[in-house]
């Protein structure tokens, strides 16, 4: 893969710069990707992904794939199976690097093993309750288990105990013997491993206990010969804890560099949040195209290069931020108005006849498949007698700035003629049906005389017309920040205009063609994409985003005002 525009020399990329320059590592560059298979990825993960993946390759290094499925209560194969496909799609590739956290369940419990017999570890049979009690706050001290002391043979027979099943879950757990007064709560006696019996979907019934993930990330980094261990700011506090085991048990320590995880507006970026949105039907699944998932971006018709170009412009920061949803769908246009076709739809169909056009006549217009991209050729447009054009683009008694098809009007077909409006047809007060009137002189869009329009429509020949349901798209939430407002519940500031389906569309015969999350523009209404409902009898298209770039009219509006 090729990254589509030159990353800067970011803080981590000087770190990596400077480790090169001294030798550590010996001038490696190993990262990795460590997804929890408990939900699907979101577009915070793609910047995540990029990074990981990304400088492995400018640094000609590898990046793992590593699952950390250490929770088989909350995890499922279908995720598994979900992170696998989307960073595929995104265009990354691991190689054979393919790992999982219960690969190496066994490595990870002798390690426990050793720390216990070194007197670092415990058995403490205190609740989960209890123990956070214990902890303390912020500006308290913990209080030491009762249990901190226990003998270190009598630590290892329980352990031993608790790994064949002797026990029910959560009566007792091991803890890591540190500091219960430690500043940094993380440090204050954490756990290290809990009785769960569950079955896992990578190792079935074997364990019944399972490692915490602050256990698990640093070790599985260490087992794996990770370099640089690139992670989101949240676990910057939990990088001494991190140390601290690898140090006490004397094994490779990779470096732990942390950075800002992306903030979009109008959506939410938390798995939790977004679980609940799915399960509570407040969205139609995963795969949902108001959801920021990379499969619901998908479907909607995101490309991956845009989603790839938007995570290198945004960059890489120690400081978090929130990035306006209106810049990542100018990446979108800016990638799609380059490779998009275009075709001519009617989302809002409304019947025009042409009086003076022979009924039984068929014409075929040559129209450009992308003016962005001359390659692209040309296609053939039916034109005939009868034809449909949007509601929107008629008026009976136009305000003066309304340029488009009106009585007695004069506009210009895309890549046909000049037609004049003659008469609106009314049935129970509304337009059913325009009488017009075409200048065969100005067959291809041009009059021979010179005269000009102010407005060029599209249209669609009703004769070879396809129907087709158009699924419009808005925002997911009315704020930008759903979860920052003051005593509102994040799902009671959901868009109720969010989606909404037209059923009645036509479009040009060319777009029945098209397979499942293929993208195209319909000129004048936006970036479309085949949805996978699709049925030979039934086109279902997705509308992906607008035409209008409010981002880079603001852009122009900043560098003018410079």
């Amino acid at each position: 893969m090729t990254t589509e525009e030159k990353a800067p020399r970011d803080f981590i990329r000087q770190i990596i710069d400077e480790d090169n320059r001294t030798g550590k590592h010996g001038g490696r560059v190993h990262t990795r990707f460590p997804p929890e298979p408990n939900g699907f990825l979101h577009i915070g993960h793609a910047k995540s992904i990029c990074i990981n993946f990304g400088i492995a390759e400018e640094y000609g290094g590898k990046c793992n794939l590593r699952f950390d499925d250490t929770n088989p209560a909350k995890e499922e194969e279908i995720y598994v199976k979900s992170i696998i496909e989307d960073i595929k799609w995104l265009g990354f590739d691991w190689e054979d690097r393919l790992y999982f956290a219960s690969d190496y369940f066994d490595q990870l419990y002798d390690y426990a093993v050793q720390l216990t017999k070194k007197g670092s570890a415990y058995i403490d049979e205190m609740s989960a309750e209890e123990i956070s009690q214990y902890r303390g706050t912020l500006t308290t001290p913990g209080i030491e288990s009762k249990y901190r002391n226990r003998p270190v043979e009598e630590n290892l027979d329980l352990l031993e105990r608790m790994k064949a099943g002797e026990f029910g879950d959560g009566e007792y757990v091991l803890r890591a013997k540190i500091d219960m007064a430690h500043p940094n709560m993380n440090m204050r006696d954490p756990v290290v491993y809990r009785i769960l019996h569950a079955t896992h979907h990578n190792t079935g019934d074997k364990w019944c206990i399972y490692p915490l993930y602050d256990w698990a990330h640093g070790l599985e980094d260490s087992i794996e010969n990770i370099t640089h261990s690139i992670c989101s700011l949240e676990f910057e506090d939990h990088r001494p804890l991190y140390d601290w085991f690898l140090d006490e048990l004397g094994v490779y320590h990779p470096q732990q560099i942390e950075f800002a995880r992306l903030n979009l507006t109008y959506t939410v970026m938390s798995k939790r949040k977004l679980l609940e949105l799915v399960e509570d039907g407040h969205v139609n699944g995963w795969d949902d195209p108001r959801l920021p998932t990379l499969t619901g971006l998908k479907r909607r018709g995101y490309s991956p290069s845009a989603i790839r170009s938007f995570c290198g412009r945004i960059g890489v920061a120690k400081v978090h931020s929130t990035v306006d949803i209106e810049f990542l769908e100018h990446c979108l246009r800016d990638d799609l108005n380059k490779t998009s076709p275009r075709f001519m739809g009617v989302l809002h169909p409304l019947k025009l006849v042409i009086e003076n056009y022979p009924e039984d006549e068929v014409e075929e217009f040559d129209a450009i498949n992308n003016p962005e991209d001359p390659s692209a050729g040309t296609r053939k447009v039916p034109f005939s007698r009868v034809l449909y054009i949007e509601k929107d683009d008629f008026m009976e008694d136009p305000p003066k700035k309304f340029y488009r098809l009106a009585p007695g009007r004069e506009v210009r077909f895309r890549y046909a003629y000049f037609i004049t409006c003659k008469e609106a047809i009314k049935e129970d007060g509304e337009v059913t049906e325009l009488r017009c009137i075409v200048d065969l002189d100005t067959k291809g869009g041009d009059a021979p005389d010179g005269r000009k329009v102010k407005s060029t429509l599209h249209w669609v020949s009703a004769e070879h017309a396809v129907d087709a349901e158009a699924r419009l798209y808005d925002r997911l939430f009315t704020v930008p920040n759903p979860l920052g407002e003051k005593d509102a519940d994040f799902k009671d500031l959901i868009n109720p205009d969010s989606s909404e389906v037209l059923r009645s569309c036509k479009v040009e015969p060319g777009v029945k063609d098209l397979k499942p999350f293929d993208r195209f523009q319909f000129e004048r209404l936006g970036y479309f994409c085949v949805d996978p409902d699709t049925t030979s009898e039934n086109l279902v298209l997705n509308r992906t985003v607008g035409l209008r770039d409010e981002w880079a009219k603001i852009q122009k509006q900043q560098k003018a005002q410079r």
